[in-house]
């Protein structure tokens, strides 16, 4: 069985993602038994996203070659549409429409949290595979079982659930289990929900600013949504998350998750580092004996193309 990776940042790390598909094309030997299952994110002024705050903007071509760079390689974009805090007025924004719109081919996929916007698609694009969000921290085996049974494409378990193999094993359908397996998050983090919020809060506000003064630098604390921006969770590195009690080793992905049936991992990083998402790339996907390999290509191809620069 093949681990199948959801890897972050249709926007925020599109080239970098696009040069990896391409490594791994080129130099599978230097890979595990892997495939990119989507690449998730959203684009700029998406006001259903969640999770984290996207920033910037784009135009419907920008979104167009995107989705194509994508599509061509078999790699669907999965949105990241998982705001929990929209409203009705919310689902008529036209920006939104027309990025499902585009992306309405069969192949991509939407991953939700509002039951509000969850309607709203299945009526409007049910071409769409639904996916349901860890926003919605379903962190016992009840929920997370009755979910399960649900009209979901994949369902991410809670990462309170991780590693909590006596749980794991007897939960049903679980070719549609999805695992998170670097979060930084505070294990049991009575706050996260309550965080996400704030971000969807954050993400509205951000959006509407954006296209009404796209010269004027947003500032949340003046719109009074900077609420999470002191949590010290944010600046872990990868080595502190791998302590974690909720992360999930790559000899766990292969010796215990695999063996059992799941085989859905995601990889944090939308607002990641590049060097950061490079050595976490290596660590998960590439063969131990052969990740220097797997890192100095990765590096090379990035310089090649103007992602980073290598001064010689």
């Amino acid at each position: 069985m093949k681990a199948r990776f959801h890897l972050p940042g249709i926007y925020t790390h599109f080239k970098f993602n696009m040069i990896f598909a391409t490594v791994l094309e080129q130099f599978p030997q230097y890979f595990r038994d892997i495939e990119i299952a989507s690449v998730y994110g959203a684009f700029p002024q998406s006001i259903w996203n969640g999770g984290r705050t996207q920033e910037g903007l784009c135009d419907k071509h920008y979104v167009k070659m995107v989705l194509k760079a994508f599509n061509d390689k078999g790699i669907p974009v999965r949105f990241t549409f998982t705001n929990p805090a929209l409203e009705k007025k919310h689902l008529n924004d036209k920006f939104c429409n027309m990025v499902l719109s585009l992306a309405n081919n069969g192949l991509n996929e939407v991953i939700v949290v509002s039951p509000l916007l969850e309607d709203y698609i299945r009526s409007n694009y049910p071409g769409f595979k639904l996916t349901s969000s860890t926003c919605k921290r379903l962190d016992d085996a009840e929920r997370l079982s009755a979910e399960l049974e649900k009209d979901y494409s994949i369902v991410v378990v809670d990462y309170d659930l991780n590693n909590k193999f006596d749980i794991l094993e007897k939960l049903p359908h679980k070719d549609k289990c999805e695992f998170l397996v670097n979060s930084n998050c505070r294990p049991a983090c009575p706050d996260r929900a309550q965080h996400y919020y704030n971000v969807g809060v954050q993400q509205i506000n951000y959006a509407n600013h954006i296209r009404k003064y796209p010269d004027k630098p947003y500032d949340p604390i003046v719109f009074g949504d900077g609420k999470n921006q002191n949590c010290p969770f944010f600046t872990r590195n990868i080595f502190d998350v791998r302590e974690l009690s909720t992360n999930i080793k790559p000899s766990d992905i292969w010796d215990k998750y695999l063996p059992i049936g799941f085989n859905q991992f995601k990889i944090e990083g939308r607002t990641a580092w590049l060097f950061n998402l490079i050595e976490t790339y290596v660590y998960y996907m590439a063969k131990p004996e052969f990740a220097d390999k797997a890192r100095y290509t990765l590096i090379d191809f990035c310089n090649a193309n103007d992602v980073i620069t290598v001064n010689e």
